[in-house]
């Protein structure tokens, strides 16, 4: 029984998580109602488009841009469907393999990137770093790194 416990978290750390948990299903709600809001764009959309802003040529595959944000194939394919028939980004045959195909920003998808992201950003800055100084904003990245490196190492293992 003694060695059951240990494996439970105490009501503390029960507190802690659920405080944790909430407050950041609260901020990522603010975040994708005020960029919807904003821009049209929902937080997926932004994710794909923002991770093809980042990439050589502004271009993917999809098994990349599904890696790059940490999404199954299947999601992304939904995603990516419903983004090309609104016209921000398509799919362009992959020259290295007749067989594959990358996913492409539209001159649509980029104006409306660029138009959702100085919005965007002046959100993060007023929900997220505002309220921490200096000393929490380091300490929410060392949380981060360090349940990303758990995440990682279970996944691994």
């Amino acid at each position: 029984m003694t060695e059951r416990r240990r494996a439970l978290p105490t009501a503390e750390e029960l507190r802690i998580w659920r405080d944790f948990i909430e407050a950041t299903e609260v901020l990522r709600a603010e975040l994708a109602a005020r960029l919807h809001s904003e821009s049209s764009l929902s937080p997926g959309d932004y994710a794909v488009l923002l991770a093809l802003s980042e990439a050589d040529g502004h271009r993917l595959r999809p098994s990349g841009l599904a890696a790059c944000i940490g999404w199954q194939r299947s999601r992304l394919s939904h995603q990516v469907g419903r983004m090309e028939r609104r016209g921000l980004l398509r799919r362009e045959g992959f020259a290295a393999d007749s067989r594959g195909a990358e996913v492409v920003f539209t001159d649509a998808g980029a104006e409306a990137f660029r138009r959702a992201s100085l919005p965007h950003l002046r959100d993060v800055r007023e929900l997220f770093v505002r309220p921490l100084g200096p000393d929490e904003l380091a300490a929410a990245e060392r949380i981060a790194t360090a349940l990303r490196k758990g995440l990682t190492a279970g996944v691994d293992a």
